[in-house]
């Protein structure tokens, strides 16, 4: 792993080990925010049908869930800083899910328009799917690191 001095004392903070394995802080931070990720946009997602029955412009973003992926962007920026490679996969993923939350809010709103029920958002959620497992992969691999290292 590279040594990241862009951010001083904040490098020191989040690219430190937790000492399991070889996980880094902002890897566990990533995990989570990708967990909690899911918890707004079921949330968001509830609330969207809630507002639809008011009409289509009711609908507005859930706050919390925008704020969430915009954190979430810019901690996958952060650790492309800490380790490139997974962190330029990981950055790919996470822009992904934010063009499908976006992507998908605007199409529960043309639901609502054509007075239809609202769908879940099935891309958002299959991106989501795809960043928690790169994410899970990349936190928690000391788990299965012994094995995969005598096969390869």
């Amino acid at each position: 792993m590279a040594d990241a001095n862009i951010f001083g004392p904040v490098d020191g903070v989040l690219a430190m080990e937790l000492g399991v394995g070889d996980v880094i802080l902002i890897e566990a931070l990533i995990l989570v925010l990708v967990l909690a990720n899911f918890a707004t946009r079921k949330v968001a997602h509830d609330r969207h049908r809630s507002q639809a029955e008011e009409g289509a412009e009711a609908i507005t973003r859930f706050l919390p869930h925008e704020v969430l992926n915009v954190v979430l962007v810019l901690g996958a920026f952060y650790y492309m800083t800490v380790d490139h490679h997974p962190g330029m996969v990981l950055s790919v993923l996470v822009l992904g899910l934010f063009l499908a939350d976006f992507f998908e809010f605007e199409a529960r709103k043309v639901e609502a328009r054509r007075d239809i029920p609202l769908d879940r958002p099935k891309g958002a959620i299959t991106a989501g799917m795809l960043v928690l497992a790169y994410a899970a992969f990349q936190a928690v691999f000391f788990l299965v690191e012994g094995p995969v290292s005598a096969i390869i």
